[in-house]
């Protein structure tokens, strides 16, 4: 079998298991047989999660809880929350979990907000406001500072909306530069952007001092809170030294959450949180003119589901705060394992100061962290890789807290320092294009693959 035929079958490893569709079948198929199917894909899919070997992306792990979350949410599956008067129950669920998520991060009576699809809904949907905002003081050309470090998808949504992005540096802790923050604000910004805590190195930004920037020139501050927003206020209730970065910060004016992260809901909800309704109304779109009726909506989406609203209530309510503490209490613990663990093994830094997503780089030239990872992909492990610099980070989700999870990854990575060592100059198969970026012939190399990798993901299985 040819390297080509490898990569096929790795991006589209069920096209020689099953029927690729592409037009509908005849018949219908037998709705046992389909399903039979379709639980053979998920316990496969699930296998490297369940066993706690993958940095992030399932963040509650307890299958029970998501059986029970999918009888909650079938009740809804076919409700569009559009149509309230159908379906006033949605106001119940959406109203409670904004206002939940609220007391949570501290917001005051005057504090309000929505529910999303997911983090970049969120991001983009604060963009918008406050580009709208700041149309009523005569912005024409928009712009917004941010750290390198603050979510792409504030890019994408600051690219959609024509908007310009300012990237400001990092400290040498790895947060937000304020100072260079300051130097990029002008009378067109419209807002500044923190993170509690970033993607990449999950890291808390100076909040208290971006805010007071904010203030200062009179704009507004998102904090995203996206990752962390849900796990922080325990952390707080654990003991944790945790720096202030939500409603308690004058100037922060809004913040958004992900539900279906640390709160534990299905996939994909998020909550978007502003201090006041003034300035919430201008993500709304009204539109009375339009021959089919009044049309109102709270934000980009139209039709939604229902079924994702009642289950994430359903999550919240389900786990309380005792369980979201006894679970936040787990993820500490064992954060602080794996960090320990890495800064006694030779050869790696962790980068900042880490509570729970544990960003770590080589410290030396002869050490490519891209390699460390290829032995850790063959251990089983699935970390998320970065760069800018070159680094690995091991988001811990509850998964990762099983007893001796911690453990065997840290021996497993102490064997992947090893095999890195022993291969120094090897190209990386999980860093292979990396040298191609910072330059502009490079990146242009990469966005045309990765523009290829986004059109595969949309087409069928080739025979």
């Amino acid at each position: 079998m040819s390297e080509f035929d490898d990569f096929i079958d790795g991006f589209y490893p069920y096209r020689k298991q099953s029927i690729n569709y592409r037009r509908i079948p005849d018949e219908p198929r037998d709705r046992a047989e389909v399903l039979a199917e379709i639980k053979a894909m998920a316990r496969a899919e699930d296998s490297m999660g369940d066993e706690g070997r993958v940095s992030g992306s399932l963040y509650s792990g307890d299958h029970e809880h998501y059986g029970y979350l999918g009888e909650v949410f079938a009740q809804f599956s076919h409700a569009n929350v559009l149509q309230r008067d159908m379906y006033p129950s949605a106001t119940k669920f959406e109203a409670e979990i904004v206002a939940m998520v609220l007391d949570l991060v501290n917001g005051d009576a005057n504090a309000c907000g929505v529910v999303t699809s997911g983090g970049s809904e969120s991001l983009i949907t604060a963009l918008y406001t406050y580009r709208e905002a700041a149309r009523e003081r005569g912005v024409t050309k928009p712009n917004v500072v941010w750290p390198i470090t603050a979510h792409v998808a504030l890019d994408k949504g600051a690219h959609w909306m024509g908007i310009e992005v300012r990237h400001a540096p990092l400290t040498e802790a790895y947060t937000a530069d304020v100072g260079a923050m300051a130097d990029l604000i002008d009378d067109q910004t419209i807002a500044l952007v923190g993170s509690a805590g970033d993607y990449g190195h999950g890291l808390i930004d100076p909040i208290e001092e971006i805010a007071a920037l904010a203030a200062e020139r009179g704009i507004g501050m998102h904090v995203d809170g996206c990752l962390g927003g849900l796990l922080w206020p325990w952390a707080e209730a654990l003991g944790y030294d945790i720096p202030l970065w939500d409603f308690r910060v004058p100037g922060v004016t809004s913040i958004s959450a992900d539900t279906h992260k640390y709160g534990y809901a299905l996939k994909g909800t998020s909550a978007l949180l502003y201090r006041d309704k003034d300035l919430r109304r201008h993500q709304y779109f009204t539109y009375p003119d339009w021959p089919g009726g009044l049309y109102l909506s709270p934000g980009l989406a139209g039709s939604r589901s229902g079924g994702l609203i009642a289950s994430t209530w359903a999550a919240m309510v389900t786990t309380g705060r005792s369980g979201y503490l006894s679970a936040a209490r787990g993820i500490f613990e064992t954060a602080t394992t794996i960090r320990e663990g890495i800064e006694a093994i030779d050869g790696l830094q962790v980068i900042g100061d880490p509570k729970f997503l544990v960003a770590f780089m080589a410290d030396r030239d002869d050490l490519d962290i891209y390699l460390v990872n290829d032995a850790l992909k063959k251990a089983g492990w699935r970390m998320n890789a970065l760069q800018l610099p070159a680094a690995l980070h091991f988001c811990v989700t509850r998964p990762n807290t099983r007893p001796g999870v911690a453990e065997a990854f840290l021996e497993d990575l102490q064997s992947a320092v090893d095999y890195a060592a022993a291969n120094a100059g090897t190209p990386a198969e999980s860093g292979a294009m990396y040298g191609f970026g910072g330059t502009p012939q490079g990146n242009q190399t990469i966005n045309m693959l990765m523009s290829g990798v986004l059109d595969a993901m949309h087409e069928v299985a080739p025979e």
